[in-house]
C-alpha cells in the first residue's frame, strides 16, 4: 500500500534545495563545500562528510542542515540531536529534520521527543504539522493525530492523506472513507491511498464503491487509472479473477501497460496461464514486468518449457527474469539446470545467491550450498537474513553444529535477529542435540518470541527425550498467554509417550480439542496410540484407532505394531502389520517384525505363513533397515 510519509522527507529535501537556490549571497566556496557534504552523505560516506564539516571555519544553516540530514537518514539520533543543539541558528528545516528523525523511529519515547520539539517551534509550516501527524499515525496513536489535525490552522492534501493512511494502517477503514469524503480537494494520490488501504484491509467491495463514486465527479479520467489498476491487482491477489476481469473490461478509458500487467498477474496467480498468454499476446507495448509476470506464472504452474521459451524471447532479461528461471528449476529439483543458469547470469544479485542456495537446501544439496556460500563471501557479497536462514536449515538437516555455530556468529554480526532467524537458531541447535545452546537462544528472546519459537524448543526437548522439560515449558507457554498450535501438541504428546505419562497424555489430547479448539490430525492420533500402547494398553490403543474420524496412516499402525512387539500381543500385531502391508506393499518391515514375533513365541506355522507371503509378494528383506522399527523408536 503506498504510504505518504516518504513524501514528507522529499518535501524536506525540496526545502533544502530551495534554500540553496535562493541563497545567492552564499560565497561560491561555501556553496561548493555544502554540495560536497551532501554528495558524501548520499554516497554513504557519513564520517568523511563529518570530517569535512569539522574542518570548516565558515558554515551556514545549509551546512548544518545537510549534516543533520545525514544523521537523521542513518537513524543516528543521538548524534543528530547533539548537532541540532549545537546549531548557532536554526531554521524551520532544522526543526523539521529533527522531528522527522524522532517520529520515524517507533516507540513512545522517540515520539514524545519529537512532540516536545514541535511544541518548542516558534514558526511551523505544513511539513512540521504533517510530520508530527504522520508520526502519531505510524505509531498507532490516531487520537493524538486527530487532535493535532483539528488544531492545524490550515491543511493541505498531504495532511488529509496522512490521516487517511493512518486510519487504514490501523485497521479503521470506515473513518478513512469518511475522511476521504470530507476532503475539500482530492487528488489521484488520495484516491490511490484509500483504495490500496481498503484492499489491504480486505474491503475490496468498498474500494470499488469508492472508485465508482469518485468517477462520477472526476473530470480527469487519467486520475482513475491508477486506482483501477490497483483494484484489479487487489482482486487478483484475493483470487477474485472474475471481478478483476469485469473491472478490466469496463474501464471506460484507455488502458495502460500497468492495467494489462495487473490483469495478467490475476490470471497467473490463479494458474490460468492460457488466459494470461492470450492477454499478453494482445499487448501493443510490453515492459519487463509483463514478461516477468508471464515467466513467473509459468514457473508457478511448473511449465518450465514455456517459461524458458519466453525467457529467450525477451529482449533484455533482468535479474528477476533470471531468478525466476533459477527458482523454477530448483523447485522442480533440477539443480544442475538451475546452477547452469546461475553460472551464466551476467549480474548476480543477492537474491540470485539466496535463490540458488535455498534451492540446494530444499533439494538436500548441503555440500553444494556450503560451497556456494563460501564463493559468495569470496566475491564480496554480504549475506542477509534469508541467506543465513537457509544455511541454518542446512545445518539443522545435516546436524552440523560446528557450521551452525559459525552461522550464528554471522547472525550476531550482520543482522538484528528477528523471530524467524531466532527460530532457525533454536531449531538448528535442537536438531544437533545442543539443547542447552537452543535454550540459551530461546531465553535471550523470550519476551519477543512467537509460537514457532515455543514449538521449536518444546519439540527439541521432546525429540531428545527431555520429556519433563518439554512439558514444563509447555505449561510456561500457557502462562505467557501464547496460544499453542497443532504442532505444539504433537511434541507434548510425544513427550508424554517418552515418560509413560498415559493419563497426562489423554488429558492433553482432550485439552487440545476442548480448550483450544484444535481438530486432531492423524499425527495426534499416532502420538496418542504411542502414549497408550507403550504402557501395554494395546487393546485401548486399538480402540482409539477404531474410533478415529480419519483414516489411520502408517505412523498410527506403526505405533500400534511397535507396542504389540514390546508387549507380546501377536494377534493385534498381525492386524497392524496387515494394515501396513496394504499402505506400503513393497516394505519388508511389517513382514519381518511379525515373523520375528511368531518365531520368538515358537509359533512356527504362523512364521512360515509370513515367509511364504513374502515370497509370493516378491518382498525382499531390507538389510539393516526396518521402516516399522524407525517409526516406533
Amino acid at each position: 500500500m503506498p504510504l505518504h510519509w516518504p513524501r514528507l522527507r522529499r518535501t524536506q529535501q525540496w526545502q533544502l534545495l530551495a534554500i540553496r537556490i535562493f541563497s545567492t549571497h552564499i560565497p561560491p566556496e561555501l556553496r561548493f563545500v555544502n554540495k560536497k557534504i551532501t554528495e558524501m552523505i548520499r554516497g554513504g560516506r557519513l564520517e568523511d562528510a563529518r570530517a569535512l564539516f569539522d574542518k570548516l571555519s565558515n558554515r551556514n544553516t545549509v551546512t548544518w542542515n545537510s549534516m543533520l540530514s545525514g544523521y537523521v537518514q542513518r537513524r543516528e539520533l543521538a548524534r543528530a540531536r547533539k548537532l541540532f543543539d549545537e546549531m548557532p541558528k536554526k531554521d524551520v528545516v532544522s526543526w523539521n529534520l529533527m522531528i522527522s528523525g524522532y517520529v520515524s523511529c517507533r516507540g513512545w519515547r522517540h515520539l514524545e521527543e519529537g512532540r516536545s520539539l514541535f511544541d518548542e517551534m516558534h514558526e511551523r509550516d505544513f511539513v512540521s504539522w504533517n510530520t508530527m501527524i504522520s508520526g502519531y499515525a505510524k505509531n498507532g496513536r490516531m487520537d493524538d493525530a486527530l487532535r493535532l489535525f483539528d488544531c492545524m490552522p490550515e491543511k493541505n492534501v498531504v495532511t488529509w492523506n496522512a490521516m487517511i493512511t493512518g486510519f487504514l494502517n490501523n485497521g479503521d477503514a470506515k473513518r478513512a472513507s469518511d475522511f476521504f469524503k470530507r476532503m475539500p480537494r482530492r487528488d489521484a494520490a488520495s484516491l490511490s491511498a484509500l483504495v490500496s488501504g481498503l484492499i489491504q484491509n480486505g474491503d475490496l467491495d468498498e474500494a470499488e464503491n469508492v472508485v465508482l463514486e469518485y468517477m462520477k465527479t472526476c473530470d480527469r479520467k487519467e486520475d482513475l487509472i491508477h486506482a483501477y489498476n490497483t483494484l484489479i491487482a487487489g482482486y487478483g491477489q484475493k483470487g477474485r479473477v472474475a471481478d478483476a476481469q469485469r473491472l478490466f473490461n469496463q474501464m471506460g478509458f484507455e488502458k495502460n501497460v500497468v492495467s494489462y500487467n495487473s490483469m495478467i498477474m490475476s490470471y497467473a496467480k490463479a494458474g490460468d496461464m492460457s488466459s494470461a498468454r492470450e492477454l499478453f499476446d494482445q499487448m501493443k507495448d510490453r515492459d519487463n514486468v509483463s514478461w516477468n509476470t508471464m515467466i513467473s506464472g509459468y514457473v508457478h504452474v511448473s511449465d518450465m518449457k514455456a517459461a524458458v521459451k519466453l525467457f529467450y524471447e525477451m529482449a533484455t532479461p533482468d535479474a528477476l527474469s533470471w531468478n525466476s528461471i533459477i527458482s523454477g528449476f530448483a523447485q522442480a529439483g533440477k539443480m544442475e539446470l538451475a546452477l547452469d543458469y546461475f553460472q551464466i547470469m551476467p549480474q548476480k544479485s543477492l537474491v540470485s545467491w539466496n535463490t540458488i542456495i535455498a534451492g540446494y537446501e530444499k533439494n538436500a544439496g548441503f555440500k553444494e550450498a556450503n560451497e556456494l556460500f563460501v564463493r559468495m563471501q569470496a566475491e564480496g557479497v554480504k549475506p542477509d537474513r534469508h541467506t543465513l536462514s537457509s544455511l541454518l536449515s542446512i545445518c539443522a538437516e545435516s546436524a552440523d553444529q560446528h557450521f551452525g555455530m559459525q552461522i550464528h556468529q554471522l547472525v550476531t554480526k550482520i543482522v538484528i535477529p528477528d523471530s524467524p532467524l531466532n527460530n532457525s537458531l533454536i531449531t538448528m541447535y535442537a536438531r544437533c542435540g545442543a539443547i542447552s545452546e537452543a535454550r540459551t537462544v530461546f531465553e535471550e528472546t523470550k519476551f519477543r518470541i512467537d509460537v514457532i519459537s515455543w514449538n521449536a524448543m518444546i519439540g527439541g526437548y521432546a525429540s531428545h527425550g527431555f520429556a519433563k522439560e518439554a512439558l514444563g515449558l509447555f505449561e510456561s507457554m500457557k502462562s505467557f498467554k501464547v496460544r499453542p498450535t497443532y504442532i505444539t501438541f504433537i511434541s507434548v504428546l510425544s513427550a508424554c509417550a517418552h515418560c509413560g505419562l498415559v493419563e497426562e497424555g489423554k488429558s492433553y489430547f482432550k485439552s487440545m480439542i476442548c480448550d483450544f479448539g484444535i481438530e486432531p490430525r492423524v499425527e495426534h492420533f499416532a502420538s496418542l496410540v504411542d502414549v497408550v500402547g507403550r504402557c501395554g494398553q494395546v487393546e485401548e490403543a486399538m480402540h482409539i484407532i477404531n474410533r478415529m474420524p480419519i483414516e489411520p496412516d502408517k505412523a498410527v499402525w506403526g505405533a500400534l505394531l511397535g507396542a504389540c512387539r514390546v508387549h507380546g500381543n501377536a494377534e493385534l500385531a498381525r492386524v497392524a502389520a496387515e494394515a501396513l502391508m496394504r499402505l506400503e506393499p513393497e516394505s519388508s518391515g511389517p513382514y519381518v517384525l511379525l515373523y520375528n514375533m511368531y518365531a520368538d513365541a515358537e509359533r512356527w506355522s504362523d512364521a512360515d505363513e509370513i515367509r511364504v507371503m513374502m515370497e509370493k509378494n516378491n518382498i525382499k528383506k531390507e538389510r539393516g533397515y526396518s521402516r516399522v522399527d524407525s517409526s516406533c523408536s
